[in-house]
């Protein structure tokens, strides 16, 4: 096939591109050249800005279409209705924060999604991510039809990560000493390795899938408690968990998924319990965590600069430990 990945040069782009080429698949990509310029000097590249100019893509035909950047509704009708005829199908990916109700834990495609509720359609926000994803996915569907396919993805992992939000735990794991985490041992955690949800997309575009799919793991349920034992297994040097409750966690004001990623309150608990059952029965499938865990630690340690964008700072977290076992001991 002849695809054309609209980003590409970053995180799960990356991914999309190395599984499309072992696949001998030829790639062209779509981004406004700035970040990571010189990556894949082999595949062609189109200069534009899905904001600004399409007009690098005018005239071009490709058997399918992957959009990792989209986030604008307006900006991804525009390149879907300039890609209609020349493209035979066109992957859209969203987000599981698409959906509007966390407190459910049996979430599934079919489940209720956020609304605009400010009339802002132009400007993405935090407050507003999920909603303008989800007219993201209205407008490729409008534009597509059943030539369309509609991602939702859970929190991506492994390398290149950028996000910080699963490197935390193994990093700051791998440091040992007293590590301060919720007490929420049996709770769920969901996740995706970049590699296998790359793969998992090549193939879907391949057999030119349609509809809705949620797409985290792993397989099976994996809990709080067991991720953090598998991360000190795998790279645990003197570590210590220290436990904390959610009264704690609120009384410190402690923010949930940023300083302590992965977890959230029970209330919203539904966010790490989404049924992933049609993307598994169409063939998603899952390496083992340790390999996740290899190629996490070995991009975090390969970065110059490894301060983490998410988690506790090391002084914060030191604070709050000595606040908490001044309370329980």
């Amino acid at each position: 096939m002849n695809i054309l990945i609209l980003g590409g040069s970053v995180f799960l782009g990356i991914q999309l591109v190395n599984s499309a080429l072992r696949n001998n698949h030829t790639v062209t990509l779509f981004n406004r050249g700035k970040r990571n310029p010189d990556i894949f000097p082999e595949v062609e590249k189109l200069i534009g800005d899905r904001a600004g100019s399409l007009d690098a893509l005018k005239g071009k035909t490709f058997d399918a279409v992957i959009d990792t950047s989209g986030h604008i509704p307006g900006e991804v009708r525009n390149s879907a209705e300039l890609l209609k005829d020349n493209a035979g199908h066109y992957t859209f990916i969203s987000s599981i924060s698409a959906y509007s109700d966390f407190s459910d834990m049996h979430i599934k495609e079919g489940s209720a999604t956020c609304k605009i509720t400010d009339g802002n359609t132009t400007e993405m926000t935090m407050e507003n991510y999920g909603a303008m994803k989800v007219l993201c996915e209205e407008a490729v569907t409008d534009v597509f039809g059943d030539r369309a396919l509609n991602i939702r993805p859970g929190l991506i992992v492994g390398e290149n990560d950028w996000s910080d939000r699963f490197t935390y735990w193994i990093h700051r794991i791998a440091q040992g000493g007293k590590v301060l985490a919720p007490d929420d041992k049996n709770s769920s955690v969901q996740f995706i390795d970049v590699k296998d949800l790359a793969d998992w997309i090549i193939k879907m575009a391949e057999e030119k899938k349609s509809g809705l799919y949620n797409a985290t793991g792993p397989g099976e349920k994996l809990t709080f408690g067991d991720f953090t034992n598998k991360c000190i297994k795998f790279a645990g040097k003197d570590t210590e968990m220290v436990w904390v409750n959610e009264k704690f966690i609120e009384d410190e004001k402690i923010i949930p998924w940023s300083e302590l990623p992965m977890w959230v309150p029970l209330s919203d608990q539904g966010i790490s319990n989404v049924n992933i059952s049609k993307a598994i029965n169409d063939g998603l499938k899952f390496r083992p965590l340790e390999e996740t865990l290899k190629d996490t630690l070995d991009f975090d340690r390969s970065r110059k600069d490894n301060k983490l964008r998410a988690g506790l700072s090391p002084e914060r977290e030191a604070e709050l430990i000595k606040k908490w076992e001044m309370m329980t001991n």
